[in-house]
C-alpha cells in the first residue's frame, strides 16, 4: 500500500461525490464501513478533531454507495441503520445526487 500523502475532509468528499454531507459524515463515522487507513482523525488541536479520508477511501466510498443504490430497499434500510437523526434522514433521503 503506497503512503497516504493527502486526505480530503468529508465535506469536500460530499461536493466530490454530489452527496448529501450528512450520508458521508454517517458512513464514515463507522469505521467498519471503509478498510483500515482510509478514515484518518486530523488534530487541529487539543479539542479539535476532524476526520478525512484518502483517495482510496474515496473509492471505497462511492463503490459502497453504488452499491447499495442498485436496491431501494438496501438502500433505505442502510440509511436507517447508519442515520440516527430524523431531520438529517429525511435530508439525505431528498437529497438527489448529481
Amino acid at each position: 500500500m503506497a503512503a497516504v500523502s493527502h486526505v480530503f475532509m468529508l465535506d469536500y468528499v460530499a461536493e466530490i461525490l454530489g452527496e448529501h454531507p450528512d450520508l458521508v459524515d454517517a458512513i464514515v463515522s463507522n469505521d467498519d464501513n471503509l478498510s483500515y487507513g482510509a478514515i484518518i482523525t486530523v488534530s487541529a488541536g487539543p479539542d479539535d478533531h476532524r476526520i478525512a479520508i484518502t483517495d482510496n477511501g474515496i473509492s471505497e466510498l462511492r463503490d459502497l454507495i453504488a452499491d447499495l443504490r442498485r436496491s431501494p430497499h438496501e438502500w433505505d434500510d442502510f440509511l436507517h441503520s447508519v442515520i440516527d437523526d430524523p431531520q438529517a434522514l429525511e435530508s439525505v433521503k431528498a437529497h438527489i445526487p448529481r
